[in-house]
C-alpha cells in the first residue's frame, strides 16, 4: 500500500491495528492456559474479553465511516510480540518465573498498542472523523487499564518472591 495522505496513513494504521488484535485474540487464551497464578489468569482471561470488544469497535468504525476500507495485512510487530511470549511459554517451566515473563510480554504488546491507539485517536481527529476517535479512545484507555493491572500483579508478585526468600 503506497501512502501519499494522512487518510491513506489512517486506513494503514487500522488495518495494522485490526489485524494485531486478531492476533492477540489468538495468542491470550494460551497465554491463560499457560500462566500459574489465578490474577494473571484471570487477567488474560479478562483482556480477551475486552479484545474482542476492541474487534468490535473497529468493525464499528469501518461500517460507520463509508470511505474506509480496511487493507488486508499482517501486523508483522505483533507476531513478534507473540512469538515472543510462544517462547517463553516453551523454554520456561510452569510457575512463578514464566509468569512472570509472560506478564513481560503482555506488556510489551500493551505497549505497542498503547502507542498504535494513540496514533489513530490523533489520526482521526486531523481526519475529521470523530466518533472513530471515541471509539479508538475507549479502546486506548482499556489498554492502559490492562497494562496498569498487569504491573500491579507484576509488583504483588515480587513481593511474595521477597517474602519466600
Amino acid at each position: 500500500m503506497t501512502i501519499k495522505t494522512l487518510k491513506d496513513l489512517f486506513i494503514h494504521d487500522l488495518s495494522d491495528v485490526y489485524s494485531a488484535e486478531k492476533q492477540m485474540a489468538k495468542a491470550l487464551p494460551k497465554m491463560a492456559r499457560a500462566a500459574e497464578d489465578p490474577k494473571l489468569v484471570e487477567a488474560f482471561k479478562l483482556h480477551l474479553e475486552e479484545t474482542q470488544g476492541q474487534i468490535e469497535r473497529l468493525d464499528k468504525i469501518i461500517e460507520s465511516t463509508p470511505d474506509l476500507r480496511l487493507k488486508r495485512m499482517k501486523c508483522m510487530a505483533m507476531e513478534g510480540l507473540v512469538e515472543e511470549g510462544q517462547e517463553i511459554i516453551d523454554s520456561v517451566e510452569k510457575g512463578p518465573v514464566r509468569d512472570s515473563g509472560l506478564i513481560g510480554a503482555a506488556q510489551k504488546v500493551e505497549h505497542y498498542e498503547i502507542a498504535s491507539y494513540g496514533t489513530l485517536c490523533a489520526l482521526a481527529e486531523k481526519l475529521g472523523y470523530t466518533e472513530a476517535k471515541k471509539l479508538l479512545g475507549e479502546t486506548l484507555q482499556e489498554e492502559k487499564s490492562t497494562d496498569e493491572k498487569l504491573t500491579l500483579i507484576a509488583s504483588q508478585q515480587a513481593s511474595l518472591e521477597t517474602v519466600s526468600k
